[in-house]
């Protein structure tokens, strides 16, 4: 079988669950998620992770592979992507990937971690600076480590700076030495061939679709599922508990929402994600079809690969 990854993206609500469901299943092929939520056990209704009955239908991969205290990074997910694909290849099967996840996707096209390992202690150092120094202490020490000055760094953002002191610490190397040696790293998926669809709506029919998914998750008892994730440690994963749906009902169950709010608070949220997504999708991506997924058919998605190839 030839090393193809045919990616289907598009923003949240837009369909892409239902259309790479229906093609794998046409197409002999296996599903390899692309979205950061769904790697988490019990985190279903609120990230709309395809059901028992969906995953029967056809095989899916990078789901439900982590408990919920854990976490992960794009190298994380890299290595394991790289090893299902790899798999289903072996197998004869062809490769589906599907989601929305930006850092996670791009990483199917270029480079996106360098291979900077990070000690325990050194988080940790850093963290209890952050923490007892604030960030101006940190800034001050990236400076001194980088006497010809910091790039495009964004020094008022916590995370980035954390993340560029901790990767200067452990390599014993500049910033724009890390830059210079991330530039001539290989993709993660070089000596494949990737063939990236994106799937769009119009805003309004997208507007109304994420409203009926909002009434729909909340029918099918989010809030019974974030509260049984607080008691599972949701909390412990900050990621976790700031995505759409998670931090909206977390807020509710705290008294800082009402009742009739809780709804209206996560379409907005939703809506604010897509807005990100479809910048995102077109200043980020590679070169890619975008096609109507309203009126959609299996042969306008990938027409490489036709129903006879798949019965090879």
């Amino acid at each position: 079988m030839e090393r193809i990854l045919h990616v289907l993206t598009g923003p949240t609500a837009v369909g892409k669950t239902e259309w790479a469901l229906r093609w794998a299943g046409a197409r002999g092929a296996e599903i390899v998620s692309c979205d950061s939520l769904l790697l988490y056990r019990g985190m279903d209704i609120g990230t709309a992770k395809p059901t028992p009955a969906e995953r029967a239908r056809v095989p899916h991969h990078l789901i439900d592979i982590l408990e919920l205290t854990e976490t992960c990074d794009v190298a994380r997910y890299v290595a394991a992507a790289r090893a299902a694909c790899d798999d289903i290849v072996a197998r004869g099967r062809r490769v589906l990937v599907t989601g929305g996840s930006g850092f996670y996707l791009k990483a199917f096209f270029a480079p996106v971690a360098d291979e900077v390992d990070v000690p325990p202690a050194v988080r940790s150092a850093v963290a209890a600076r952050l923490e007892h120094d604030g960030l101006p202490a940190l800034v001050e020490e990236l400076r001194r480590l980088n006497p010809q000055g910091l790039g495009p760094l964004d020094v008022h953002n916590p995370r980035r700076v954390v993340r560029a002191l901790e990767r200067c610490l452990a390599s014993h190397r500049t910033l724009a030495d890390l830059a210079e040696a991330f530039a001539r790293q290989p993709a993660p998926f070089a000596g494949w061939e990737v063939r990236l669809v994106r799937l769009d709506r119009p805003r309004a029919e997208l507007e109304t679709r994420i409203d009926v998914r909002v009434q729909a998750m909340l029918a099918a008892g989010l809030v019974e599922e974030v509260r049984r994730l607080l008691g599972a440690g949701l909390k412990q994963n900050a990621s976790a508990a700031r995505a759409i749906g998670y931090r909206e009902t977390i807020a509710w169950l705290e008294g800082r929402l009402r009742a009739d709010e809780l709804a209206p608070a996560i379409v907005r949220s939703t809506r604010a994600l897509v807005k990100k997504q479809l910048t995102w999708f077109r200043t980020q991506l590679p070169p890619h079809s975008v096609l109507a997924a309203g009126s959609l058919t299996l042969d306008l998605l990938f027409p490489e690969t036709s129903a006879s190839d798949a019965r090879r």
